[in-house]
């Protein structure tokens, strides 16, 4: 039997094996396995285009931990459905979870039973009103077992409290990680690397560094300078100021008063 630490490893290796046996030659036929299926491809009949539902439908309950039991293992969703009635469709490697028609969660299916998988992310709202919770949360460890807590979030959570002490250097970790939902894990982790050398312990600090590592990965070739007949043009702000820039809340130009007078000069009597 072959061993493997996850159903994702295991896949990639029946992927080798399966793209290995096109090699192959059964006993004395003169073609591999993969020159056959090439010849019989073009004759087999199309999938269909809709995905045809293969996952196995559950109606559960979140309980007041925020999970969800399935075949005896227990799996996370966000806090703010606690009480509720949730949709969970079982598949083979991962489970998907739904409110409503919104996809909520998803979790790689655990095999063994009694297991429980949490996702960090799942119970930052309820941490931020309760940071002493944080340190000694299963949800963390599993972060930190999955390689998505890096040692960079711990040094700069150590230099947080240092700085605020243990409750709100604690609840500003807590920020930087909701920062997650919204910029990539890289630029993230960037960002938090950034501040840590500058002494920046806040998350907002963490945001603009992530945010001009963002611009760095994303920014267009510089434009080339004005020439000398072209003195008046408008150059573009960089990237990095835009980031920092706060939202412009003017309402949108409209010519209704223009088109009043129009009006007025068309209905006007004429001499």
């Amino acid at each position: 039997m072959p061993e493997a630490a996850t159903i994702a490893e295991l896949n990639a290796m029946i992927d080798r094996w399966d793209q290995e046996d096109g090699d192959r030659r059964i006993r004395s036929r003169p073609r591999t396995i993969g020159e056959y299926f090439a010849a019989e491809q073009p004759l087999l009949t199309p999938l269909p285009e809709e995905p045809f539902e293969t996952g196995r439908l559950f109606t559960l309950r979140v309980d007041r931990y925020s999970q969800i039991s399935v075949r005896t293992n227990r799996y996370s969703v966000p806090v703010r459905l606690i009480g509720r009635n949730i949709r969970a469709i079982l598949h083979a490697s991962e489970l998907v979870v739904y409110d409503g028609r919104d996809e909520v969660a998803r979790h790689e299916r655990l095999i063994a039973k009694g297991g429980t998988r949490l996702e960090l992310d799942h119970y930052l709202e309820a941490l931020v009103r309760k940071p002493g919770a944080l340190p000694g949360a299963t949800a963390l460890d599993q972060a930190r077992s999955a390689g998505r807590f890096t040692p960079v979030y711990d040094a700069w959570w150590d230099a947080a409290v240092k700085a605020h002490g243990e409750r709100d250097g604690t609840r500003a970790l807590i920020e930087v990680l909701l920062l997650g939902r919204h910029l990539p894990h890289e630029h993230l982790v960037t960002g938090l690397a950034a501040a840590l050398k500058t002494d920046a312990l806040t998350a907002d600090a963490v945001a603009l560094e992530a945010r001009k590592a963002a611009d760095a990965d994303t920014a267009p070739a510089e434009a080339p300078e004005p020439s000398a007949g072209n003195r008046n043009s408008i150059a573009p702000l960089p990237a990095a100021v835009r980031a920092c820039l706060p939202p412009d809340k003017r309402p949108l130009p409209s010519v209704a008063h223009y088109d009043q007078l129009l009006r007025l000069r068309r209905d006007r009597p004429t001499p």
